[in-house]
């Protein structure tokens, strides 16, 4: 359910953005493939109960660039968009993300916008290490960042959407 709220969510703040239709319905299908990149990650990892060492945030962290390389040579702008966002939903607007330290507008917009909206279904969703937050525990957090980890234009379109992302994420 996860890569289908990403691809729903992303799609919805694309559109809230202002980004022409053609590319808001390219978003609904390439930002499900953002973690691809994670069948290249071992499980013993992946599904790790508890606080990741930093060996293995190290690991993690190469995802990205795994994904992006399983989406090279793309036969369609879905799937270019889809490498693209793979490659960038990890980096922070103000450049301390990964893999390559991009900040502000050199972080294409798809990455920002699956940026807001992965981190939100993973903060609201259960995982191995941890159970889900309150929604408005993870609205305050995303707030918060606003500006640092986060493109606060995103998190203002995202803070505008927002009943209806809560709609979207219970279907």
């Amino acid at each position: 359910d996860h890569v289908m709220r990403i691809g729903r969510i992303s799609a919805l703040i694309a559109k809230h953005v202002g980004l022409p239709e053609s590319q808001v319905e390219q978003i609904y299908y390439a930002a499900p493939m953002h973690d691809v990149g994670k069948i290249g990650i071992p499980d013993s990892i992946l599904l790790k109960p508890g606080k990741l060492t930093d060996e293995e945030f190290a690991i993690i962290k190469r995802h990205a660039l795994i994904g992006a390389s399983i989406l090279s040579n793309p036969r369609s702008e879905i799937l270019e968009l889809a490498r693209e966002i793979a490659l960038t939903h990890h980096e922070q607007w103000d450049g301390k993300g990964y893999p390559h330290g991009l900040g502000g507008l050199q972080i294409p917009i798809s990455g920002r916008i699956v940026k807001v909206v992965d981190v939100f279904d993973a903060l609201t969703s259960p995982r191995s290490y941890k159970e889900p937050y309150p929604v408005d525990v993870a609205v305050q957090i995303i707030t918060k960042e606003r500006g640092t980890h986060f493109d606060p234009h995103i998190v203002d379109s995202f803070l505008s959407v927002k009943n209806e992302i809560f709609e979207k994420k219970i279907k």
